[in-house]
């Protein structure tokens, strides 16, 4: 009954004119973002945080996370349309959706990929719905010690699933713990690596620091690469698919559903690594019988990829609005978005905001609903923005984000610091170090600092408390298992291959 009584509580809350609208205007941003390669829901949740400060923090966060789980379904078109993933997760599907539209079945890649996505999402909204409560049960009883454990364990996650090197993905994350300690300290009130410079006595903005090292970095790239669309179909066909279609395609949608649901909780994980994990699961168990085979047009490999980007898209929000610990990028955004509007992220905010906290929940149902009407009919439109030139939208990019950023404090300084933070993304890039962990870092450092000397406190400075714990050593140990595992050489050699294969 409780579970009812939140449910109907979280309509309540979304079911408004303001909130149905910034709803829609997400997933339909989110779509957009998908629709169109380069940009992608990091790069633009943070361009939009700027906007967001004007908004009731329901309809904030309804948007970014309509743009987020938006632009999984848009990222399907380019992808099988023109063989260029829009967003990042959908690299999978250029592999079979592409090859189905040069065989003239770009409507039926398409139809199964937004029925999939819908069916995904719709699972995975109520599995948030049904795990949220116990998990932020739980929560209550973390204490100091158990929160920087937690914590450990998120970062060592986020390397263990970045892409790439190892190495590298270690080194982002203490770049970012470093970037977060730039400031004031809370306790003693000494200045931090300020270098004798006013400006940074508050530390880094967030939303400077995200939109630099994601949104300007990601114009810089684009802009390198050239990326213009050509040889786009003017027709697709019909959307919708055979019973044969959907008969074939409702096992490996079953199955990305339950795996991208799994996956997505992970620290790291989310919709990319679902989408891999599903793919990979769909080829072995077709084998070599397929027809056709995979990489070749098989309609499976554009189901359970599609499934499994949408269900972790979504269940990436439990960690976030449970534990106050995001998953990936995007959540770390998310949690910048809460701070922006003084709400401490974690498991008092099912407390002191129920409204909120289901209301989200609802919006993804409502979400859902809107992005497989706007995808089914609208491909004729999506089709014609494929054919905008990059060159008329990169300046607009960048005179948006320098509007948004300067608008939160009025601070010339800030744009200053995008700017700067824009080149260190783009030399990211060229050094192939993943940002992801990077943002975690940033964001979960000042937390982990506070929790770690909150607890050393509390114990006296005696380090024991962090084993004494059950639930921290336990956390603690599974850090330390996962960096274990992934540091052997065997094991490491298939995670590069995988992601090289990727």
């Amino acid at each position: 009954m409780d579970l009812l009584n939140n449910l109907a509580l979280g309509f309540s809350a979304a079911v408004t004119l303001q909130n149905l609208l910034y709803c829609f205007v997400g997933v339909s941003i989110g779509t957009l973002i998908g629709v169109l390669p380069g940009m992608g829901p990091v790069a633009t949740v943070a361009m939009l945080l700027p906007a967001t400060y004007a908004l009731e923090p329901s309809s904030a966060l309804i948007m970014l996370a309509g743009i987020y789980y938006g632009a999984q379904y848009g990222g399907s078109t380019t992808a099988i349309l023109v063989n260029i993933p829009g967003e990042a997760a959908a690299v999978v599907t250029c592999l079979d959706g592409h090859q189905m539209a040069r065989r003239g079945q770009a409507g039926k890649a398409l139809g199964i990929a937004a029925i999939g996505s819908f069916v995904a999402g719709c699972f995975a909204t109520m599995m948030i719905a049904a795990f949220a409560p116990p998990l932020t049960a739980i929560a209550f009883e973390f204490g100091p010690a158990e929160y920087f454990s937690l914590m450990v364990l998120g970062l060592i996650g986020a390397i263990v699933l970045a892409n790439g090197s190892l190495l590298k993905a270690i080194c982002m994350i203490l770049f970012g713990l470093l970037l977060g300690l730039i400031g004031t300290d809370v306790n003693s009130g000494a200045l931090r690596y300020t270098f004798g410079l006013d400006e940074l006595q508050e530390g880094i903005d967030f939303v400077a620091l995200s939109m630099g090292i994601y949104g300007f970095a990601e114009i810089m790239k684009n802009l390198e690469q050239g990326l213009e669309r050509s040889l786009v179909p003017s027709r697709v066909g019909s959307v919708l698919p055979s019973k044969a279609d959907l008969r074939v395609c409702a096992a490996p949608i079953a199955r990305g559903t339950v795996l991208g649901s799994l996956l997505g909780i992970l620290p790291g994980g989310g919709a990319l690594l679902s989408s891999f994990a599903s793919y990979t699961i769909e080829k072995k168990l077709a084998g070599s019988k397929a027809s056709p085979a995979f990489g070749q047009g098989n309609i499976r490999g554009v189901a359970g990829p599609e499934s499994a980007n949408n269900a972790g898209s979504q269940t990436s929000f439990i960690p976030m609005l449970t534990l106050g610990i995001p998953s990936n990028a995007v959540m770390a955004l998310m949690i910048g978005a809460m701070m922006i509007h003084d709400i401490v992220p974690g498991p008092q905010v099912m407390q002191t905001d129920p409204g909120l906290f289901w209301g989200l929940i609802i919006s993804m149902w409502i979400g859902n609903l809107i992005l497989i009407i706007l995808n089914l009919p609208m491909i004729g439109i999506w089709i014609q923005l494929l054919k905008v030139p990059y060159r008329w939208l990169y300046p607009a990019i960048l005179v948006f984000c320098c509007i948004g950023v300067y608008s939160i404090n009025n601070n010339v300084w800030d744009v200053w610091i995008t700017i700067i933070c824009g080149f260190i993304g783009y030399i990211f890039y060229k050094l192939d170090c993943e940002a992801a962990p990077l943002i975690l870092g940033f964001i979960l450092g000042p937390m982990m600092e506070e929790n770690l000397r909150r607890a050393l406190l509390l114990s006296r400075g005696d380090p024991m408390v962090f084993f004494s714990s059950p639930i921290s050593c336990t956390l603690l140990g599974l850090a330390l298992f996962m960096l274990i595992v992934v540091a052997a050489p065997s094991i490491r050699k298939k995670r590069e291959e995988a992601f090289h294969e990727e």
